[in-house]
């Protein structure tokens, strides 16, 4: 799936938790991470922690990857 905002990335992370059947506490715990983070995080909060985004990606198991566009992409 590809995202280039966080409001995108947080869709995709608020739609795998809900697919996994998991309430935010139940997500949060099995990701190591904060509720009040959690939500936030599915509420694109922009002064999130980067670290924890990997977190709770990993825990949901997701997985980030990152390309580089070609050059007809970016303009």
């Amino acid at each position: 799936m590809i995202f280039e905002t966080l409001s995108e990335l947080s869709r995709i992370i608020r739609e795998e938790r809900k697919k996994q059947g998991l309430t935010q506490i139940e997500a949060a715990v099995l990701c190591r991470v904060g509720t009040r983070f959690l939500s936030d995080l599915e509420n694109a909060k922009k002064t999130i922690h980067f670290g924890k985004v990997l977190q709770v990606l990993k825990g949901l198991g997701l997985q980030l990857s990152v390309e580089v566009k070609s050059k007809d992409e970016t303009t």
